[in-house]
């Protein structure tokens, strides 16, 4: 299972990479591997500012439908529109060009309760 020791994971098995004032958000390895294929990626939160733990989106699989929940607080600035084409990608690249959204942080202080590599890697067994 890949675990990237540079991101900051949440209980709900998403990532984040924090560049500058920006979060960048995904789902791990371990969850898209949980839902398996990949069909649609819906966000309808861009422009809204949520609170950490807030949903940002769905995620829908061939059997599943998985609520995507926002691991640091702060305004939904960006949706990664490649993902309306080909929403698989969050299957093939979580880490990289499967990234779901950005987020312009309110509380840097969120990132504190967010988990390492380690203790993701703990959790998920």
């Amino acid at each position: 299972m890949n675990i990237p020791s540079e991101l900051k994971y949440s209980n709900d098995h998403e990532w984040v990479r924090v560049e500058g004032d920006t979060a960048i958000v995904g789902i791990t390895d371990f969850a898209q591997s949980q839902l398996g294929d990949i069909v649609f990626v819906d966000v309808t939160t861009v422009g809204e500012t949520l609170a950490a733990g807030d949903v940002f989106g769905t995620i829908e699989a061939v059997k599943t439908v998985s609520d995507a929940f926002l691991p640091v607080g702060g305004e939904v600035v960006e949706f990664n529109e490649a993902l309306n084409d080909a929403p698989e990608t969050v299957n093939k690249d979580p880490y990289g060009e499967g990234w779901m959204v950005k987020v312009k942080m309110s509380n840097p202080a969120d990132l504190d309760v967010l988990l390492s590599a380690e203790d993701y890697a703990k959790i998920i067994g």
